[in-house]
């Protein structure tokens, strides 16, 4: 109980200085807590809009994706007849059968012929109007579709893209482009996370989705009163037979649920990864936090010790408050997690998904979670402290406060920090050196823990050094307040260490991430360079395929040379070595694609692969199914028969780009699949004729304008979408990773804020002797800059290591340039500076505004 209530007096009286810490704790609890929020919210949100959009039983083709995503490669969804609602119906159990028809494979644009797809990802989605539907939806505006002229959409849709009844909107499919005009706008009963949804009737919807009457996507199955999904799916199945795909209501949610399942885990365990790196800043900080409140109680601890308490106590009253600030930064970190989670549904709502706070899922692990983080880590932190303050003698109360030992740093900590650091260094130099990536980024694993952990460990020995020369360098032009300045940095050394470590860890993944996200885009852009030799490619972004009608616009363009299709199916491969490799890609082009793309060629010429019955592969499936030129591979089309290729060259299996392909022509693609089943055209190459570049990029610019699906890029172009999709990922990397940098600068503010209430009768006698405010201000910047710039370097140095080594590794796969991204390296560093100033404010403030005789007065 005397534990209890000293820990608890200690607690109150330092509530100040234990404030920012209490704050890192609450930031960490609060990213962990609002991430488990968001993620399980969005779970929610999907099951409800599964659950409530499935039938009760679900008939579709064999060939239908588990997930609902329907397009075949040849851009039609596959389809069922409709002779299977009458049969459906017969079966037992069966209340209502009706038939549906829908597809993702579609554009819709407006009047003006912008593109009406989502931004976040989501699908657009057309399909037929049907009592489904019905259910799910409230018309709010017009009237559902009726006849070829009429579409109806979501209330979403509508909203953010301003339109309402009686506008025009264009359905593009493989099939060509229907215009219709707005009849209606429906809302969803429950919340759509952010797909476009269009609705034709049900004869439109097959003429313009399938392109044949009679057939259907779907079959919606509606069970008889006292009939389970389960009873009912096992009937339908008995009078079907086989051949068909049924799941029920469960089923297919489960398996929608699947598809947006891999993304949401993606999320949640990248920002769960961010919010551990914020953990671990701020181990530092708490750290730091209680080592200096240690010191400055020596006195009052041997006191303690000489009245009779034992080292236990005195390590259990210090653990007591670790433990109280664990559990209120806890607390406050869980609520503000729900607020975080919150606005995080608000901008995932400007990004384009809808998320309803209705919705708001707050499981009982959240809290529990966050708690046991919170606490365990900050008890944890608070142990090495708890110990010293364990050692301190009752002589220690003879002394002034402060613990002078605290000046040194010993030698099992150099000799530690070096061997893991020299350790950390060894791994990174095999992961260097390694001739498989996938055995590389082991060793690039285990270097950058242990390169990590050895830069923390030796900090305090590095500190010594380092903060000298950037004494020499930046503080030295200020006269003695600049020496003081770096005197005071290196009085603790093992403080210091630790405030820049926190700051290290940040800054460190920055520069890493800075040189992979740059090596990558130099190298596509050196690869480009190298191996693409034409001047235009035109695609969809999303993947989808080029319709006929498009290609057919780029090759009327005036002022081409030559264009070229590129398509890719599926195929079983049986090799001369008795093997069959299922599923594997195979990528069929026109015979100019040769010269359109330099791929290196191991052995023969890959011109000859598109002579009829011919194709290539790479040389690792060469070598590991005993391939040679002139060997033949049985090669099943997917949806079609079985060919019999002579394999005429054997190309690379690296390069950045088409890596691991194999190839053969269109021609022969044709050969072996019907024309109904071969897959669209998934780019086109196109080449102007000499002198005429300018020219004809402007032709097939305007060529193109009547297909806004479809991106046109010269090679510049295509090098600046490159670089922007790297971009926007490394600049929300960069926004997860400011948490740990938030906490780290707290870190700095929570060292100089201790620092100056330690030094307090020292700066009231500096005061005394003649030292004014705005110098006793600038001295405790500049120890703030020389810190926080003593962490930059640590950080940058270390960062660049790993980048290096990481792109290393990415030259195994062919992004063989190495680009160190030095304006932002050194962008950086000038920001650490700023930091530095900005974390001294406060205590700079407070230490101006001592009174003198009270400072000099303070024991």
């Amino acid at each position: 109980m005397t534990v209890l209530k000293t820990s608890m007096r200690n607690f109150l009286a330092h509530k100040g200085r234990m404030a920012l810490s209490a704050v890192a704790v609450l930031l960490s609890v609060a990213f962990v807590s609002g991430t488990l929020v968001f993620t399980d919210t969005m779970g929610t949100t999907f099951d409800k809009l599964f659950a409530a959009t499935a039938s009760d039983v679900t008939v579709s083709s064999k060939d239908a994706a588990e997930g609902g995503e329907t397009t075949a490669g040849n851009g039609r969804p596959p389809v069922i007849p409709a002779s299977v609602v009458d049969e459906v119906k017969r079966a037992d159990g069966v209340q209502a059968a009706e038939g549906a028809v829908f597809s993702t494979a579609v554009t819709v644009v407006d009047g003006d012929r912008d593109n009406l797809s989502p931004t976040n990802g989501g699908p657009t989605i057309v399909g037929s109007w049907n009592t489904n539907d019905a259910r799910t939806m409230d018309i709010t505006s017009g009237a559902a579709p009726k006849g070829a002229g009429q579409i109806m959409l979501d209330a979403d849709t509508a909203e953010k893209h301003d339109l309402g009844v009686g506008d025009g909107l264009s359905v593009i499919t493989a099939l060509g482009t229907h215009t219709a005009k707005i009849s209606g706008i429906a809302d969803f009963t429950v919340t759509n996370p952010g797909a476009a949804i269009f609705f034709l009737d049900t004869p439109t919807a097959q003429k313009v989705l399938v392109g044949e009457d009679g057939v259907y996507t779907d079959v919606n199955v509606t069970a008889a009163e006292g009939v389970t999904d389960e009873q009912l799916k096992q009937n339908v199945l008995a009078e079907l037979g086989g051949g068909y795909k049924v799941l029920t209501a469960k089923e297919a949610a489960e398996a929608n649920q699947k598809d947006v399942e891999g993304f949401m885990n993606v999320m949640k365990y990248a920002m769960l990864g961010f919010a551990g790196i914020a953990f671990l800043v701020g181990i530092f900080l708490i750290i730091n936090t209680f080592s200096m409140l240690v010191a400055q109680r020596t006195r009052e601890i041997g006191l303690m010790r000489a009245i009779g308490s034992s080292r236990r106590q005195v390590n259990r009253s210090v653990l007591v408050e670790a433990l109280l600030l664990g559990v209120v930064g806890s607390v406050l970190g869980v609520g503000a997690g729900v607020g975080l989670a919150v606005g995080l549904m608000k901008l995932m709502g400007l990004m384009g998904m809808e998320l309803s706070t209705g919705d708001l899922t707050v499981a009982w692990t959240t809290p529990a979670l966050g708690l046991l983080l919170g606490v365990v880590v900050t008890v944890l932190a608070a142990y090495l402290p708890a110990r010293r303050a364990g050692k301190i003698s009752p002589m220690a109360a003879l002394r002034d406060a402060g613990t002078p030992a605290d000046g040194r740093t010993g030698w099992v900590r150099a000799v530690t920090g070096l061997v893991l650091t020299g350790g950390g260094a060894a791994a990174l130099y095999l992961a260097g050196a390694a001739e498989k990536a996938t055995d590389g980024s082991m060793w690039l694993g285990l270097g950058i823990v242990l390169t990590l952990i050895g830069f923390v460990v030796i900090g305090p020995v590095l500190a010594s050094g380092v903060v000298r020369v950037l004494g020499a360098v930046l503080l030295r032009a200020f006269g003695p307040v600049g020496r003081m300045a770096e005197r005071n940095a290196l009085r603790n050394p093992r403080r210091t260490g630790a405030t820049g470590a926190a700051l290290m860890i940040g800054l460190a993944l920055v520069a890493c991430l800075s040189v992979v996200g740059s090596s990558m885009v130099a190298s596509a852009g050196e690869e480009l360079d190298k191996t693409v030799g034409t001047d235009f490619i035109v695609q969809h972004d999303g993947g989808q395929g080029i319709t006929p009608q498009a290609v057919a616009a780029v090759k009327a363009t005036e002022g081409l040379d030559r264009v070229t299709e590129y398509k890719w199916t599926q195929a079983d491969f049986t090799t001369p070595d008795g093997k069959t490799s299922d599923d594997t890609a195979i990528t069929a082009a026109d015979p100019t694609y040769a010269t359109d793309m330099r791929i290196e060629t191991v052995e023969g010429k890959l011109a000859d692969a598109y002579r009829p019955d011919s194709m290539s592969v790479h040389e690792d499936f060469a070598k590991d199914h005993d391939v040679t030129l002139g060997s033949t591979v049985d090669v099943a089309f997917e949806d079609g028969r079985t060919a019999t290729l002579t394999v005429r060259a054997v190309t690379s299996s690296e390069g950045a780009i088409d890596a691991g392909a194999m190839y053969t022509s269109i021609d022969t693609l044709a050969r072996y699949v019907p024309a109904d089943k071969m897959p669209l055209t998934l780019m086109v190459l196109a080449s102007a004729e000499d002198g005429q570049k300018d020219a004809a990029y402007a032709a097939l610019k305007q060529s193109m304008d009547r297909f806004p699906q479809y991106e046109v890029r010269d090679q510049t172009d295509y090098k600046e979408a490159l670089k922007d999709q790297i971009g926007q990922l490394l600049n929300m990397i960069y926004g997860l990773l400011a948490l740990a940098i938030i906490v780290a600068i707290l870190g700095v503010v929570n060292t100089l804020a201790l620092s100056v209430v330690e030094r307090t009768r020292e700066i009231g006698l500096m005061r005394a002797i003649g030292l004014s405010r705005r110098q006793l201000r600038r001295m405790i910047r500049m120890e703030s800059v020389v810190i926080a710039l003593f962490g930059a370097l640590l950080g940058l140095g270390l960062g660049l290591g790993w980048g290096a080594t990481a792109q290393q590794l990415l030259a195994l796969e062919g992004l063989k340039v190495l680009d160190i991204p030095w304006p932002t390296i050194a962008g950086v560093f000038a920001g650490s500076a700023f930091v530095g100033l900005f974390a001294a404010l406060v205590p700079a403030f407070r230490a101006g505004r001592m009174n003198v005789l009270n400072a000099i007065a303070t024991e």
